[in-house]
């Protein structure tokens, strides 16, 4: 017995040329390397240039994952882009995209969904293909968390970091659940009551500015771990499968405290756990995307490998994704 499955087709990822290391950040607020380390595991995150916008990190990106899927724009009729960072207010940064992409056919729009964005459009460009609205999809999560940041704010400014990462989906007829490769289950949540323990203070209904972002970290890691293992634990019981099944553990990269702690509240070893935060720090909706990358391109993941993707971000909004390689 077969169904028709979202796999995914390539990955993509692109950073910043610029490096903004621990000790640069020290000279700019009162912090050091070794707090930043010992608080988060970051050790440097990547900054965009001046001039270089959401749009074109988020094309960077796609053009990859295209590249390693074989595929060319004209194969595309969806791109969905998961950013708390557009261009600009509107038209959307999936739109400018598919400008920069040459393309003139198919449907872009975005997804705000903050850190958990890339789950989120990963769920609803699966919703889509199976419903037959397009063929192939790109699937971005893409952010310059800089522009948002208060550089004087050292309990912020530390954590986040620009970067973009991609994939090309499309359906393809596999083996009925859970064996197959493709998406298999996803759960989705949020909590607008916990809106002031992460947010941004600006936007333009309210102050007609971009904002800051501002963060309670300590609610925030409170809730984090229970939250992330509550929709894990919903996709393992809507599936049959278990932690123990997972080939590899590939959480959203906020904190290493908060990927270390979820990974052990849920059985998984840490030599299962993809772990690139170290590299660029929070990249919002880019950080999922980005770790599938790297994990892709050094080897890590292979064919029939069990893949669980969770996140949580600002709202609070939070989910979780299994797939199979």
């Amino acid at each position: 017995m077969t169904e028709a499955r979202t796999v995914i087709l390539g990955t993509g990822g692109y950073l910043p040329e610029k490096v903004l290391t621990n000790d640069d950040l020290a000279k700019m607020v009162d912090t050091s390397d070794e707090w930043i380390v010992q608080r988060t595991g970051i050790r440097r995150r990547h900054i965009a240039a001046e001039g270089e916008t959401t749009s074109d990190l988020a094309t960077a990106a796609a053009r990859q994952a295209l590249a390693n899927a074989g595929l060319t724009p004209a194969d595309i009729d969806l791109i969905l882009v998961a950013t708390t960072t557009p261009d600009l207010t509107f038209p959307a940064t999936a739109v400018l995209v598919q400008s920069k992409l040459g393309m003139t056919h198919g449907a872009a729009f975005d997804l705000q969904a903050v850190c958990s964005g890339f789950i989120y459009g990963l769920t609803m460009a699966d919703a889509m293909l199976k419903a037959g609205q397009a063929k192939r999809a790109l699937v971005i999560g893409a952010e310059t968390m800089s522009r948002l940041l208060d550089w004087g704010d050292r309990t912020t400014c530390v954590l986040f970091g620009d970067g973009a990462g991609a994939v090309v989906l499309g359906i393809d007829s596999q083996p009925a659940k859970p064996a197959g490769k493709g998406i298999l289950h996803a759960q989705l949540r949020s909590d607008g009551s916990h809106r002031e323990k992460l947010y941004v203070d600006g936007g333009p209904s309210t102050t007609q500015t971009v904002g800051h972002l501002r963060m309670e970290g300590k609610e925030v890691f409170k809730h984090a771990v229970g939250m992330i293992t509550d929709v894990i634990e919903a996709c393992f019981a809507a599936t049959g499968l278990s932690a123990s099944d997972i080939d590899w553990f590939i959480p959203h990269q906020a904190n290493i405290r908060i990927i270390d702690a979820s990974a052990k509240k849920l059985g998984i070893p840490l030599e299962r756990v993809v772990r690139t935060v170290e590299n660029h720090g929070n990249t919002s909706a880019a950080s999922i995307p980005l770790a599938l990358h790297t994990a892709a391109s050094d080897g890590r993941l292979k064919p029939g490998d069990l893949l669980l993707l969770e996140a949580m971000g600002g709202g609070f909004t939070w989910g979780s994704l299994l797939l199979r390689w």
